[in-house]
């Protein structure tokens, strides 16, 4: 799997997600077995780029390449600016945004709502393009299947952005009015892969490594994107590729594996964030690691109210010791993509 000159470990990503692919994460689902990892969103409005906020998801620091970001906005020129400030702040690959289905970013006309203006979209996509080709970085779109389900035209602009230099796209199966509600669905994944010779990445309701298998054969995508199934279940990428290559099924993750791998992203977590944001950002992945466990809601709530990360820390490491003591292997989870809250 190529992206450009860069050849990728394999073909199983992980979605970018508002508020869930930073730095740490990406680190941790790599090291578990996916092969890529996209940036959360970066704004392309200048006046935003030295905010706290930007600044950490521009933070690449020990990260393996190549290093993806994604960047998001609706005027060509800021976008083709925004692609430059993060090439030389260590981006190798920059991916726009047109997936995106939130109100907040919609209701500026960008992410998803660029589907509906093909113009507009290609106008963005054509400036990052070039302003990217003379630093040698290759461009990368994420969008949906179009706007609403009367309005499908993911396989027009798929045309139209390979045309002007777009090296890979990636598909989320459902439209913007969709959201994250229902099924995705797969044919439009396929007539993509059909219309384009460029690599096709298959994202939505990746769940399970049948799913998998499955998504690959519906679409015949190059690669799979997974977003929310990830969240508190990082090994799934290893889960799935012993799967596709063996038929397989690995054994659930040891319970001390799970404790370590655990605290060790919550140390990243505070590295970055510093303890006041860490603790409180940290909470959302302790809830996904712990949700379908013994105890694990109850444990949840008096997560909750603990305010400094050496007890946030204390109280994770002392939760997991008492799971160990009952089970060696973590226990099959028993969840749905509904019960995740970020999207991807």
């Amino acid at each position: 799997m190529h992206i450009g000159p860069y050849t990728l470990a394999n073909n199983l990503f992980v979605a970018p997600m508002a508020g869930v692919t930073d730095r740490p994460f990406r680190m941790l689902c790599k090291q578990l077995g996916a092969g890529y990892a996209v940036s959360e969103m970066v704004t392309s409005r200048k006046d935003l780029w030295k905010s706290l906020k930007t600044s950490r998801r521009a933070d690449h620091t020990g990260e393996s390449g190549p290093i993806a970001v994604q960047i998001a906005g609706t005027d060509a020129a800021m976008m083709a600016d925004a692609a430059v400030y993060n090439i030389e702040r260590g981006a190798q690959i920059i991916d726009i945004n047109m997936g995106c289905p939130a109100k907040k970013v919609c209701n500026k006309w960008a992410g998803s709502a660029l589907m509906q203006n093909e113009p507009l979209a290609m106008a963005i996509v054509q400036a990052v393009v070039d302003a990217a080709q003379p630093h040698g970085v290759p461009v990368t779109l994420k969008m949906r299947t179009g706007w609403c389900d009367t309005h499908k035209n993911a396989v027009a602009l798929a045309r139209a952005a390979e045309a002007v230099g777009v090296q890979m796209i990636t598909v989320h199966g459902r439209t913007r009015e969709q959201g994250y509600k229902g099924s995705a669905e797969y044919d439009t994944i396929a007539a993509v892969k059909q219309a384009v010779q460029v690599p096709v990445v298959a994202n939505g309701d990746i769940d399970s490594p049948e799913k998998a298998k499955e998504v690959l054969q519906l679409t015949g995508a190059d690669a799979l994107m997974i977003g929310r199934a990830a969240q508190g279940r990082p090994w799934i990428f290893r889960e799935i590729a012993h799967f596709l290559a063996t038929g397989e099924h690995l054994v659930p993750p040891l319970v001390a594996e799970v404790r370590r791998l655990l605290l060790d992203h919550l140390d990243e977590h505070y590295a970055l964030y510093g303890e006041l944001t860490g603790v409180r950002s940290a909470r959302k992945h302790i809830a996904w690691y712990v949700q379908s466990l013994p105890g694990g809601e109850a444990f949840r709530q008096s997560m909750n109210s603990l305010e400094d990360s050496a007890s946030q820390h204390r109280a994770v490491a002392a939760f997991f010791d008492g799971l160990a003591q009952c089970h060696e292997r973590l226990p099959e989870p028993v969840l749905s993509l509904d019960t995740l809250a970020l999207h991807e």
